[in-house]
């Protein structure tokens, strides 16, 4: 065999292997837990108030999460109740159904004596009958600072989930199901390898649902993510769960999100829009976009018409402002198109058009390369009129005009409604039959 048809040969490999990680995204049923009442509002300006909490509960059920994350029993002063707790006191006292609902818990503690003391929030999570917890731990040194060594930590990790089982009523009466979130995950798979193989080994023997890793600060590469995920995958065998949880620090966030799903994690929990904690997260709106992109059938078990709106109106009430413009999938302008080779075809391998998720396409005029259907759309949408209403000799003499201001050095902003009728008029004046010769069309791009 020549040396030209080995590296064929290992080129198609390659791309073999591509195919073979799309399947996999492609045949994942994610285990999602949502976070839209307590992820969202951590990071926004406004919060929620219990009002809101009980309007967004039913819709994110609606949407088809099963699995729903109520709040957080706050550790640091859990006698200044917040609205979680009066969110999940009010769903207990109305007797709204709490099946699929969780709620964060940290660890109790077993002291020098051998007594375990339970923490204030597994208290809590009794007294408001909440059936189900990710119950959080650290590893790392910095995160452990404060709270626990690594001995207390392994004493008390086994006791403080029996205390759950022997003190929550799950879901229909049944077992809790927990799930251990360490907080610092990636951090601890740096720092300590070791230490974090013990843990995970004594988790492998405990009766829980499984184990979320976190990176908290969205500051590690996907392949270590991916790293981590599949050794975590080596010591937790099926059935246990492995779910992520990435922030956009680094802006590795959803790839990272897929890079585990691809190294052996079940899913994810998230909130469904983008804000998080710090500036954002790989939301679940995301992630469930990305996995229909893939073809993955098993999204169709969501309502994907309202995705989109849903997302998006949620995160407009934790900010009281706008989506940001430019925020891939659920901006603005994700479906906002400058130039027409840009649009996303159902049907097409990879792409993602806004129907898919409940968004139609609109339009943006961006001088240096909108074609005539771009112009033509947005005059549509300021205008009132059809887009097949202006004629094509006009749209382009549009594009001309724009060209003449910027080589003038005059930049205005012909997206504004005021400033794209005026561009309308000024083209409608001037006959550009006679002026322009007829130059064949080329298919435009960037």
């Amino acid at each position: 065999m020549s040396t030209s048809q080995t590296a064929t040969q290992t080129a198609h490999a390659i791309l073999a292997n591509a195919n073979k990680k799309i399947e996999q995204l492609r045949n994942i049923k994610p285990y999602l837990i949502d976070l839209s009442l307590r992820e969202n509002p951590v990071g926004s300006r406004m919060g929620q108030t219990l009002a809101d909490k009980l309007r967004i509960l039913p819709q994110v059920r609606s949407f088809g999460f099963n699995s729903i994350l109520l709040g957080t029993l706050d550790y640091s002063m859990p006698e200044e109740l917040e609205v979680d707790d009066d969110f999940m006191i009010y769903l207990r006292d109305h007797q709204i159904d709490m099946n699929g609902c969780f709620a964060f818990t940290d660890l109790g503690i077993v002291g020098p004596d051998g007594e375990f003391t339970p923490s204030p929030s597994q208290l809590k999570l009794k007294s408001y009958c909440v059936p189900n917890t990710l119950h959080e731990i650290y590893l790392g040194d910095f995160g452990m600072q404060g709270l626990y060594d690594f001995k207390t930590l392994m004493r008390s990790l086994p006791a403080s989930i029996a205390w759950l089982i022997d003190n929550i009523r799950g879901d229909h009466g049944g077992k809790p199901r927990i799930l251990i979130n360490i907080v610092d995950g990636c951090d601890a798979f740096a720092e300590n390898p070791e230490r974090t193989f013990a843990v995970l080994e004594l988790l492998a023997r405990q009766p829980i649902e499984g184990v979320s890793i976190e990176d908290d600060r969205g500051t590690y590469l996907p392949f270590q993510v991916g790293a981590y995920v599949a050794a975590a995958r080596a010591l937790l065998p099926p059935p246990l769960k492995i779910v992520v949880h990435m922030h956009a620090g680094g802006g590795f966030e959803n790839a990272s999100v897929l890079e585990a799903l691809m190294s052996g994690a079940d899913g994810a929990w998230g909130g469904l829009p983008k804000r998080a904690a710090i500036i954002g997260h790989a939301s679940l709106g995301e992630l469930i976009s990305n996995l229909v992109r893939v073809g993955n059938p098993h999204m169709q078990q969501y309502r994907l018409d309202r995705l989109l709106p849903l997302a998006t109106g949620l995160q407009v009430l934790d900010e009281d402002e706008q989506v940001p413009d430019d925020l891939p999938i659920l901006g603005h302008n994700a479906y906002r198109l400058p130039l027409s080779f840009f649009r996303q075809v159902p049907g097409r391998f990879m792409d993602l058009a806004p129907e898919a998720i409940g968004g139609k396409y609109r339009y943006r005029i961006c001088p240096v390369v909108s074609d005539t259907a771009i112009i033509a759309g947005r005059l549509a949408e300021v205008t009132g009129q059809a887009a097949e209403s202006f004629p094509d000799a006009v749209l382009k003499q549009m594009i001309r005009l724009m060209r003449r201001d910027l080589r003038a050095g005059i930049r205005i902003v012909y997206d504004e409604p005021a400033q794209l009728k005026d561009l309308l008029a000024r083209a409608s004046a001037l006959d550009s039959q006679d002026i322009f010769p007829n130059i064949p069309a080329a298919k435009n791009r960037p």
